[in-house]
């Protein structure tokens, strides 16, 4: 299978950690978003709305959406599991993984595009407003993250989940790329990146 990258992608890279938990090899094919391939007549055709990442199956079918894709690899390779093994605790990572979705991975991204780099492309007007509200919804998430991971060892419960593998995709770029990097103080919230970052599955991607 072969898996549509860029690298230093948050989205690519769930996939890209979401493999490696479960020892599947994917052929990664990098694309020049700078060059506006991801908008290409023939990409399209595999990913309409012109995102990364996208999985290209043997027969040439294509899955887009790094959670569709990560629930068809999970189809795959039931273990280890990392949707829920029961109806509660799948609900429960459900749950913390739309608050990842909609309050930190959206709110990033608003910070992101409204942000110097992307400026710098000149693909939009940035807003300051809405980089500065969108960083201050950013910071409160962390602080409420870190009161929750001072109750528990990772982010849905007792083990690591996708909930975790979105978490540090989303922190890490925001860290490195947005300027949105946790506060010193959020210790819980840095007990918990040490702890993720040292699985085998992140130091591999």
């Amino acid at each position: 299978m072969k898996l549509y990258d860029f690298p230093g992608a948050p989205n690519p890279r769930r996939v890209k950690i979401f493999a490696a938990e479960k020892d599947i090899v994917l052929e990664l094919v990098n694309v020049n978003l700078a060059g506006r391939e991801h908008k290409d007549p023939d990409f399209l055709q595999k990913s309409p709305s012109g995102k990364i990442p996208v999985l290209e199956l043997d027969d040439g079918r294509c899955i887009a959406e790094s959670i569709a894709i990560s629930r068809y690899l999970e189809s795959l390779v039931p273990e280890p599991n990392l949707f829920g093994r029961d109806a509660f605790e799948t609900a429960q990572i459900e749950m913390q993984h739309r608050f990842i979705e909609l309050e930190l991975f959206a709110q990033v991204g608003i910070s992101w595009v409204n942000g110097p780099i992307v400026a710098k492309m000149g693909l939009v007007d940035p807003i300051e407003a809405a980089k500065q509200r969108s960083d201050g919804l950013v910071k409160a998430y962390y602080q409420r993250l870190n009161t929750e991971l001072a109750q528990r060892d990772y982010i849905a419960g007792d083990r690591f989940t996708i909930a975790d593998i979105s978490g540090v995709c989303c922190i890490d770029f925001a860290s490195a790329m947005v300027g949105l990097k946790p506060a010193d103080d959020l210790t819980a919230l840095a007990a918990w990146l040490a702890r993720v970052h040292e699985r085998p599955g992140l130091q591999s991607v």
